[in-house]
């Protein structure tokens, strides 16, 4: 018996709507096309460009858990995290190993053009979140909880942070502010909720802190990070984010907590860094600023320029699609195809 698989098609129609005579043709219309059924076959040849970007590359590793990343932090491993705001890019940050993969609210500015971070809502976040979701299937991922929805109330932040877990299917949720969010980091983390603090500057508030300024570069600055950073790992912060800190009173902070640091512009002494995916790896164009602590590792928005000029220069002289790009017909099909409306030309 031949173990080569026998495929059997059939062909699915709805009921007619109308008729078109092509010479000595009737050809049929429908609503709904005739829709080809594959027996036999382990998947559908697609003929569209509207198809999936496909499944996440497979992960040797583990689901990385809460657990896990605190058995970084015990073994002094640095933690990788990284931004994605949609499926492509959390779909990349997944294939290349990230530990931790954070829906910022920095995608107000890269993913929506926003000119800062106070103008994503709630509910745009939670779209995010749940496109970065569908892509990570090993990574711990983090949703952002963007201004206004968790400064009025602990209630209020609870509320929000189980819309961001069950609607935006991440694992835990990231707020900013030190000390005086510890009641609302308690009572997030007391609902069961994961929090990731964030301290020093604070982009949501930058109105507040003069602008985005480095944090803790005076004694009494530091020592207020540093209680700040006690107070949010007493409040159950699982982990804290350090932005804009000298890189030493960061790294004593670190040494003082029996969470993990997570920094951004805070130095090598942290737990782990994270960036903005677009920033680092040259999404943007030429000009564009970018904070001193940004080391760019690709040129994408070049490549991405290269590719799309290129493809514009190849319509516009024919070029592209070539008969590699275009799907075959038989002669004699096509001969017949001709006669047929060469005869009803001349018919009409």
């Amino acid at each position: 018996m031949s173990s080569r698989i026998t495929t059997r098609m059939s062909r699915v129609c709805h009921p007619l709507l109308a008729t078109t005579r092509v010479g000595r043709y009737t050809l049929s219309s429908s609503l709904v096309p005739c829709i080809a059924v594959t027996q036999g076959l382990p998947a559908e040849v697609r003929h569209s460009s509207h198809s999936p970007m496909g499944p996440t590359p497979i992960n040797p590793r583990k689901k990385v858990t809460i657990k896990s990343l605190q058995t970084l932090y015990q073994k002094n491993e640095p933690i990788a995290m990284l931004t994605a705001h949609d499926f492509p890019s959390a779909h990349v940050a997944e294939a290349a190993g990230m530990e931790m993969v954070l829906v910022g609210d920095s995608l107000a500015m890269v993913a929506l053009g926003m000119t800062d971070t106070s103008e994503v809502t709630l509910e745009e976040m939670i779209l995010h979140c749940r496109s970065v979701s569908r892509a990570v299937s090993t990574a711990f991922t983090v949703g952002d909880m963007p201004m206004g929805s968790y400064e009025v109330s602990p209630e209020k932040a609870v509320a929000s942070a189980i819309r961001i877990i069950k609607d935006g299917r991440v694992q835990s949720v990231k707020l900013e502010g030190g000390a005086e969010m510890a009641p609302t980091i308690k009572r997030i983390t007391q609902a069961g909720i994961p929090v990731v603090a964030h301290i020093g500057l604070t982009p949501q508030r930058q109105n507040a802190l003069g602008g985005f300024r480095v944090q803790g570069k005076s004694t009494a600055g530091a020592l207020r990070l540093l209680q700040d950073a006690f107070a949010v790992q007493e409040a159950g912060a699982f982990m804290v984010v350090l932005e804009a800190i000298p890189s030493e009173i960061a790294s004593i902070i670190t040494k003082k907590l029996r969470i993990p640091t997570i920094g951004i512009g805070a130095g090598n002494g942290c737990s782990g860094q994270v960036l903005v995916q677009v920033d680092m790896s040259g999404n943007f164009p030429h000009g564009r600023f970018l904070p001193k602590f940004v080391k760019q590792y690709g040129n994408v928005w070049g490549e991405a320029l290269k590719a799309i000029g290129q493809y514009r220069d190849e319509v516009k002289t024919r070029k592209y699609p070539s008969q590699q790009y275009t799907y075959p017909i038989s002669k004699e099909d096509l001969k017949e195809f001709e006669k047929a409306v060469e005869e009803s030309s001349t018919s009409s």
